[in-house]
């Protein structure tokens, strides 16, 4: 048995050990410091691993950035082979017929063009350091280049501002007839894909001149007012007259719109008065919108057209356009031009056209449209599918590159016979030109000697490498009598171009090319032009 003594002192420990048990113990001071390391620990860790993630934030934005500007200058520009082999391959995949593919494109361009993402020709300092100017002298205006685009890319005048940023000095938009017509039934567009060549038989299909008027009137207000000089029919009128220092119809320095006339289906043929009203008509409706007007009467889908190329018929036509250009409330009248048929080619059918041109007092010519003509247009050892056998055979123009060198042909005929000036009233047979010196516009003339010929006269408005095709002439015509040639039909290349302005042309137009070459082309035909003249 336990003495009292022993159970006393335990007891008393009892509260003791409570007490102590129930004090808070003291933090251990190595304790401490390691919760303190691993605290700092896991904030650097933290610190960094933000750090890491907004740099990768931010080397992933700036990628994405980069790629989305490189992806805007690569898509935007008209040399990027993306618009050749892949744009224009995928419109023929997905559309079948070649119209409904056309009407897409347009749709495209004028949508892209709406937000600033269209194509459009950026200057190569590397060429320009090289010093070939391709600038030419028309009607008096210096223009960037000597490339045009014919009308049918633009029937409506929906684009033409996206068709001149990818590079032409030259837009040729319509043609519009006065009132509305639907054309012919499709389908009426056809591609030969291993010719690069088209048929069609579109037959003139047009909302009216008064549309393309209110969307011409529509496109200079809407200049106007971003330019800064107000709105309405005032400011309209302060750009038509050239208080914007630009020419009235494209807008643009150093180009020109060439709006294309018409006339309806259903207007009889014989009656020439009511013909010559109906190409009034649309003139008195575009002319102020135009820096040239092209008298259509070469159409080969509409019947009866090209009978309007006799020499009667068609001076009263071109008086009666060229009276309706002159009135046109503007400072400056509009150029008149009459686009001929390159399925008139005898003699005596260009010695009429001619003869009408001089007599009617018309400012020039565009030689060449579709040809209506199969025979021997595509060499016999060419071989065809069964397709396009039977696409060869369908009524309309035929376009493409098989047309060159019919049109070379008649550009120098022309320019051979309009440098005679006008016909004797004897008409008498084999007159020929007064010889004079060497001007750089005949048609034998090469564009190195073009280049050559104005380096001493140009006052410096086109540099000392410009192309002057607007000069003295040889026969004793001044500067501004001389006829000006515009020339289209299977000009696909530079080289081609380079000879049909030596050939006496003025401005080379394509069509066909930039169907089966896409945005580019027109970038591409000047490259090669560059290329070709430095050769020399």
């Amino acid at each position: 048995m336990m003495p009292p003594s022993i159970r006393a002192l335990r007891s008393s420990r009892a509260p003791i050990r409570r007490v102590l048990l129930s004090q808070p113990c003291p933090i251990c001071p190595r304790l401490t410091l390691q919760s303190a390391r691993f605290s700092s620990t896991s904030t650097a860790a933290a610190d960094a691993s933000s750090l890491a993630t907004r740099l990768r934030n931010l080397f992933y934005g700036t990628s994405i950035s980069l790629f989305a500007v490189f992806s805007y200058l690569y898509i935007t520009d008209t040399r990027a082979g993306v618009h050749r082999w892949l744009v224009v391959p995928a419109l023929r995949w997905v559309y079948p017929d070649a119209e409904d593919a056309h009407h897409a494109g347009t749709k495209a361009l004028k949508v892209l063009y709406s937000f600033g993402l269209n194509p459009r020709e950026r200057n190569s300092k590397v060429q320009d350091a090289k010093g070939v100017d391709l600038g030419v002298t028309v009607f008096g205006q210096h223009l960037q280049n000597p490339i045009g685009t014919s009308a049918g890319l633009d029937k409506l005048a929906e684009i033409p501002d996206a068709l001149f940023a990818a590079g032409p000095a030259i837009v040729e938009v319509g043609g519009a007839t006065p009132y509305a017509q639907e054309g012919n039934p499709k389908p009426r567009v056809f591609r030969l894909p291993s010719q690069k060549a088209l048929i069609n038989r579109y037959g003139l299909n047009s909302l009216g001149a008064d549309d393309m008027a209110r969307r011409l009137r529509e496109r200079v207000r809407l200049f106007a007012y971003e330019n800064g000089y107000g709105i309405g029919e005032e400011a309209e009128n302060m750009v038509l007259n050239g208080e914007a220092g630009v020419p009235p119809g494209s807008l643009v320095d150093g180009k020109m719109l060439a709006v294309q006339v018409a006339k309806n289906k259903n207007t009889r043929d014989e009656d020439i008065e009511a013909v010559k009203q109906d190409y009034v008509y649309c003139v008195e409706k575009l002319a102020p919108y135009a820096d040239i007007l092209v008298v259509n009467v070469s159409s080969p889908n509409t019947p009866g057209l090209r009978e309007l190329q006799s020499v009667e018929p068609l001076t009263k036509i071109l008086q009666g356009v060229v009276g309706a250009a002159r009135s046109v409330n503007r400072k400056t009248s509009p150029k008149v031009m009459v686009k001929v048929s390159p399925d008139e080619d005898q003699d005596e059918q260009i010695e009429g056209i001619v003869e009408a041109i001089w007599r009617s007092g018309v400012d020039g010519v565009i030689v060449g449209n579709t040809t209506k003509r199969r025979h021997n247009l595509i060499a016999k050892d060419i071989t065809l599918s069964t397709k396009e056998r039977e696409i060869l055979d369908e009524q309309g123009g035929f376009s493409g590159p098989h047309m060159f060198q019919r049109t070379l042909g008649l550009v120098k005929r022309y320019r051979q016979l309009l440098d005679q000036g006008p016909p004797a009233p004897s008409k008498q047979e084999g007159s020929k030109p007064v010889g004079g010196a060497e001007s750089g516009d005949e048609p034998s003339s090469t564009i190195t000697k073009k280049i050559e010929s104005v380096k001493d006269a140009l006052g410096g408005s086109g540099g000392a490498d410009s192309v002057e095709v607007d000069g003295p002439i040889s026969g004793g015509q001044r500067a501004s009598d001389q006829k000006v040639i515009f020339a289209t039909g299977g000009i696909t290349n530079g080289k081609q171009a380079l000879e049909i302005l030596n050939a006496g042309a003025s401005v080379a137009q394509v069509y066909t090319a930039l169907v089966y070459g896409g945005v580019g082309t027109i970038s591409r035909i000047k490259k090669e032009m560059k290329e070709e003249i430095l050769q020399k």
